[in-house]
């Protein structure tokens, strides 16, 4: 078995090892060596990358019970090795970690609220709660929880004894009885976990929740620690400056500079509805009666005022009345009659028209490539 050295030292970055064997993966292939610093996959947390003899190590996974070390060129068996992780990533995954570790401890001890799922991804940390949590509860636990940050305390990672563990209140999402591995963080959680942590909370740096929904009857939110906080709020910042130069307010301003805008554009919205409405009624008082059929053309028109001039135009012809909205040779159409079947006819009209469509027998709409004057002839309609 693979000798966990990060169990000992999660802040170890290099080490030597020896090849036990290296089979193929897929395409890459798996090394597993006598010890590792690198941690596998497990408990919601990415496997680390990093290297072996200069050689890229993709990821780091459990497979079979062992440590597989997922790497694009082979090792030989019994050969020596030279570990180095991605020591950018390790340390973000632990800030992120084990600041996840203080929100789940506070949470329980202040709603007796279990953590259920948690999942670490590169700038992202989802964490799920039995229990549903409002905004200003959050509020108050990312400040209690960056107030236990700022404390220092240690993170103890060990191995009680039985008897010991026997007697210990702790988290753990599985019924765990042998081998338990505990993360202290004083005054704030105990907690059964099996991945590398921070040394001490200082290390984690700040802890922001970013988001929250509720999510099978209990609350599911993210949030990010330390460095990746720290980029997640640059992010932010850059994006609330720009909007600020756009509107010319103060950053703090932008909320209601915003609110002002959107206002201000259904304001607008429904006064160019309204004209709309007039220009479309004034279209459809234009209609001349026809005892034939009806061909109107428009260079843009939406399909439900297309749809509604179809609709008037219906009630001035005994025949049809057929609607284009384009210019020659793309032309999107609705034909509407009250006497002819026009879902029989759509092959036909289709096929005059170069164009595809269908629908009702008393409405098909769709496009075509014909020219207005080839379109105004099939149908035998004059021209307004």
């Amino acid at each position: 078995m693979t000798h966990k050295l990060y169990d000992a030292d999660s802040h170890q970055k290099t080490f030597t090892a020896k090849t036990v064997r290296c089979t193929a993966y897929q395409d890459k292939w798996c090394v597993v060596l006598d010890s590792t610093a690198f941690f596998p996959e497990s408990g919601g947390q990415y496997g680390d990358r990093g290297s072996l003899n200069g050689i890229p190590v993709l990821d780091t996974r459990l497979m079979d019970g062992e440590i597989c070390h997922i790497t694009e060129k082979p090792l030989e068996a019994g050969s020596a090795v030279f570990g180095v992780l991605d020591w950018e990533c390790r340390f973000r995954r632990m800030q992120n970690h084990s600041g996840e570790h203080i929100l789940s401890g506070l949470v329980y001890q202040k709603y007796g609220y279990h953590n259920v799922g948690f999942h670490l991804a590169d700038g992202d940390v989802t964490v799920d709660f039995d229990g549903e949590l409002n905004r200003e509860q959050l509020e108050e636990l990312e400040i209690l929880a960056n107030r236990k940050i700022t404390e220092n305390v240690p993170v103890i990672c060990r191995y009680p004894r039985q008897e010991e563990l026997q007697k210990l209140e702790y988290r753990s999402k599985l019924d765990l009885t042998e081998n338990v591995r505990l993360v202290e963080i004083t005054g704030c959680d105990l907690c059964a976990c099996c991945a590398p942590h921070v040394k001490s909370t200082g290390e984690i740096g700040s802890l922001h929740i970013l988001d929250f929904m509720r999510h099978r009857g209990g609350t599911r939110l993210h949030m990010l620690c330390g460095m990746d906080a720290l980029e997640d709020a640059h992010r932010r910042y850059l994006a609330t400056l720009e909007i600020s130069g756009l509107l010319s307010v103060p950053q703090l301003d932008t909320p209601e500079a915003v609110r002002r805008c959107l206002r201000e554009l259904e304001e607008q919205k429904t006064r160019l509805y309204a004209a709309k409405q007039e220009i479309l009624n004034l279209l459809t008082e234009s209609i001349q009666p026809d005892e034939g059929n009806i061909c109107l053309f428009y260079e843009e028109m939406e399909p439900d005022s297309l749809r509604e001039l179809v609709n008037a135009g219906m009630q001035k012809t005994p025949g049809i009345c057929a609607a284009f909205s384009g210019r020659d040779g793309d032309y999107k159409y609705i034909i509407g009659s009250r006497s002819n079947d026009l879902r029989q006819a759509a092959k036909e009209i289709n096929a005059a028209l170069h164009g595809r469509g269908g629908g009702r027998p008393e409405m098909i709409q769709g496009s075509c490539t014909a020219a207005a004057s080839e379109i105004r002839a099939w149908f035998h309609c004059r021209e307004a």
